[in-house]
């Protein structure tokens, strides 16, 4: 089987071919066709890269082409950002009068969606524990079409049973779509264990470096031509220069997710006992309570961890204020590591009582680690939580 790094350097090599070594960026709104019967040609195929840059581009193609490869999918397109890639693709699969299900803990855009938006427009939801396989059973009905899964989940690193979702699910015709931004496709692929599409916030480690807002989904070629008619009207179309940006991330995602890897656990292990924290989320521990189930599904557990601080709110807002490295910011996945308390970041979205049912202490801190040096993190953060005791 070919490597991670191989697929992320050569998957799109036949996609639009040329002879420069890195691939030219195709800063173009529509392009030109040959002859009429071409035109007619691209003017009705989905997910092209060569008639309008909002059905496609040869950039986007070239990024579906390596996430595809990486998810073991048939096929995938872009967004202009992963609430794009949710929204379109949930729009294009149910309809008013459909039921879905969803998970209590999740990112808090997914949650507003679930919450928010689909009851405006008469599709039902229904959030469940994911940590209990038979939540999801007790929550089917006869109009549930689609079921929506984050593993490990924002921020409280939950992992969902994905093998027995997606069993479940199949044996009752719902579709299944699984937010993979944490894990990754060098961590983790949902489709092996069933699940139908995927999607991420190319954001965060597809791209790897914050400065590129974009969205994937994978799957196959048949739910991705109903997504992509919605995608084409709606409209959130990615740029040339955003994909050729994402492109170049994604040529090194294997590299950097080593040291993701390594650093969240390092950083994990660093905090777990501290008598400041009163519980850590990771589930690279031991001590998760999902780790046995996290071990079957990941070959590596990211470099997001999530710490509850004793002292609550006041406590959360100080050590964010003494980390060194770790900048404030609401992002993640990038080769700079960045720290956020979602408790003050999601009353953007969300309205206290929907945080309170997430499950979201007001303590708790999520740090994402970059690349940088595991020691030099290591010791930032815990001269950040041993001032909290000063």
């Amino acid at each position: 089987m070919t490597g991670n790094s191989t697929i992320a350097v050569h998957a799109d090599r036949e996609v639009h071919p040329s002879r420069a070594v890195a691939r030219p960026i195709y800063q173009t709104a529509a392009f030109g066709a040959e002859d009429g019967e071409r035109f007619a040609q691209v003017a009705v195929e989905r997910r092209g890269h060569d008639f309008y840059t909002r059905y496609g581009n040869p950039n986007h193609a070239q990024v579906a082409a390596v996430v595809a490869e990486l998810e073991h999918t048939e096929t995938a397109m872009v967004t202009a950002s992963g609430m794009a890639a949710l929204t379109t693709a949930v729009l294009a699969l149910v309809s008013a009068g459909d039921h879905v299900i969803g998970q209590k803990s999740t990112y808090g855009g997914t949650a507003s969606v679930l919450m928010n938006l689909l009851p405006r427009l008469g599709v039902e939801t229904t959030l469940v524990d994911q940590t209990d396989v038979h939540a999801f059973e007790k929550a089917l009905t006869s109009r549930t079409r689609l079921i929506l899964v984050e593993s490990p989940s924002n921020p409280l690193l939950q992992v969902t049973d994905l093998p027995a979702v997606a069993e479940l699910a199949r044996a009752h015709g719902v579709l299944t779509l699984a937010d993979n931004t944490f894990a990754t496709p060098v961590n983790q692929q949902p489709v092996a264990f069933g699940i139908d599409l995927v999607w991420h916030s190319a954001t965060k480690y597809l791209n790897g470096h914050s400065d590129v807002s974009a969205g994937v989904l994978a799957g196959p070629a048949e739910l991705l031509d109903r997504i992509w008619d919605v995608g084409v009207l709606t409209g959130a179309v990615l740029g040339p220069i955003d994909a050729w940006l994402l492109l170049r991330g994604l040529r090194t995602l294997p590299l950097r997710m080593e040291r993701h890897n390594a650093n969240g656990q390092a950083l994990a292990e660093a905090l777990n006992e501290h008598p400041a924290v009163t519980r850590l989320h990771y589930p690279g521990l031991e001590t998760h309570p999902q780790h046995l189930l996290a071990k079957s599904q990941l070959s590596g557990f990211g470099g997001v961890l999530a710490v509850e601080l004793a002292d609550g709110f006041e406590a959360a807002d100080a050590f964010l204020g003494r980390l060194r490295y770790a900048r404030r910011s609401a992002s993640l996945g990038g080769v700079e590591s960045l720290a956020v308390h979602p408790a003050s970041m999601w009353r953007g979205m969300l309205s206290d009582e929907q945080i309170a049912d997430s499950g979201v202490p007001l303590g708790l801190v999520r740090l994402a680690a970059g690349t940088e040096d595991t020691a030099d993190l290591v010791a930032d953060v815990l001269n950040a939580v041993e001032a909290l005791d000063r």
